[in-house]
């Protein structure tokens, strides 16, 4: 299975501010520059994260991003299941464009459905505190161009 850019970038954002200060704003640019990635795939990502309220957005002059709760709060495998679209492994997955013909007997289906759970399972142990126990680490990648 692979994660979309979006999950990718999601994962990658959350990371990032739970390893700047508590308190401390930043923005889209610094993000952006920091990970070599598109600012406007970012608003998007941070956008759907604000409305999933797992980032606050503070308009303004001296406005930002920052955490909107505790690392310890956010479940790796919700934010997961919040931010891919769907989890069709298969075409079968699909039921409504599902045109394979061996659909109704193959096993396939269900080992990867299995699978599948498996894999979420796992990500629904983590908090995104667990990803950044590191902290230290994080930002000497994270910032090291800052100094």
């Amino acid at each position: 299975m692979r994660l979309t850019n979006y999950t990718d970038y999601s994962l990658r954002v959350l990371i990032y501010l739970a390893t700047i200060e508590k308190d401390q704003l930043t923005n889209i640019k610094e993000i952006a520059d920091t990970y070599q990635i598109s600012k406007n795939h970012l608003m998007k990502v941070i956008y759907q994260l604000g409305k999933n309220q797992y980032v606050e957005t503070i308009r303004g002059r001296n406005g930002g991003i920052r955490l909107a709760m505790s690392p310890k709060d956010i479940n790796i495998g919700e934010v997961v299941r919040k931010t891919e679209e769907d989890f069709h492994l298969v075409e079968c997955f699909d039921t409504n464009n599902n045109h394979c013909v061996i659909s109704p007997v193959c096993g396939l289906r269900h080992v990867l459905n299995k699978a599948l759970k498996a894999y979420l399972e796992v990500l629904d142990q983590y908090t995104l505190a667990d990803l950044t126990k590191n902290q230290s680490a994080l930002a000497d990648f994270l910032f090291k161009n800052k100094l």
